[in-house]
């Protein structure tokens, strides 16, 4: 069972900063030249699951990892809390429209184990709801991979001491004071239940399982989030269409 406790949140020891932002660069050529024929071969979609604490980096992510891609085939979807229209449906609707197509790769930026982390810190489910919503989630999941739609799944870990320090940036750096938001300091006194929650989904909802994915170094977050995402659309054999059929 995992711990995120028990989880380093650094890189390997002895890595070159310099040496992994220039693999990046270089995967990021790759990325590009991948998604293209992603989106030309049509014959499978991926939706990445991006999750982790407040200031984590996942907007980060996304512009450093997915920013080298044609924009036609990439989708970004940010769930924020549920509207009150939201909330007069299951909790998967507002979800259903954002499912990618053959071809896409769609990002969620946060997504619905949103309705499950915030129901665990607020206590506002039985453990019943919650236990349905996990098996509800799995079952989508794999109804997802059965349509040739695959699910990849990254939580970005970071410690509680780095949360704090890029809070006070938020609040001291005039380029980033606008990221700042009361739910920042709110969530960082909730380390605690918010790393209960994460523990349950993680180990809960694990097929597929999640990339857990030390994030206290911005350069490591990005290059290990472009490997796994470069290694999966590799194993896909993709094929440009023959115009000649």
């Amino acid at each position: 069972m995992n711990n995120l406790n028990n989880i380093s949140v650094e890189p390997i020891k002895n890595l070159s900063k310099e040496e992994i932002k220039e693999a990046l660069k270089k995967m990021r050529k790759e990325l590009f030249e991948l998604q293209n024929k992603f989106y030309a071969d049509g014959r499978f979609g991926l939706l990445i699951i991006l999750q982790g604490m407040d200031t984590s980096g996942k907007d980060g992510t996304i512009r450093h990892v997915f920013s080298s891609m044609n924009p036609q085939g990439v989708q970004v979807k940010s769930f924020k809390k549920p509207t009150e229209e939201e909330l007069n449906h299951d909790f998967l609707w507002r979800i259903y429209p954002h499912i990618p197509p053959k071809g896409i790769i769609q990002i969620f930026n946060r997504s619905y184990y949103e309705d499950i982390i915030m129901p665990i810190i607020e206590n506002t489910n039985s453990d019943n709801m919650i236990l349905h919503r996990c098996k509800f989630i799995k079952s989508l999941e794999e109804h997802l991979e059965q349509n040739n739609i695959t699910v990849i799944k990254i939580f970005l870990h970071i410690s509680k001491e780095e949360q704090e320090n890029r809070i006070q940036e938020r609040l001291t750096k005039p380029h980033k004071r606008w990221k700042y938001s009361k739910e920042d300091t709110n969530a960082a006194k909730l380390w605690d239940k918010y790393q209960t929650a994460y523990n349950s989904i993680i180990n809960n909802c694990d097929n597929p399982d999640w990339n857990i994915i030390p994030a206290n170094k911005k350069w490591y977050r990005n290059y290990q989030v472009a490997k796994i995402l470069t290694e999966h659309l590799k194993k896909l054999n993709l094929k440009y269409p023959d115009n000649n059929n």
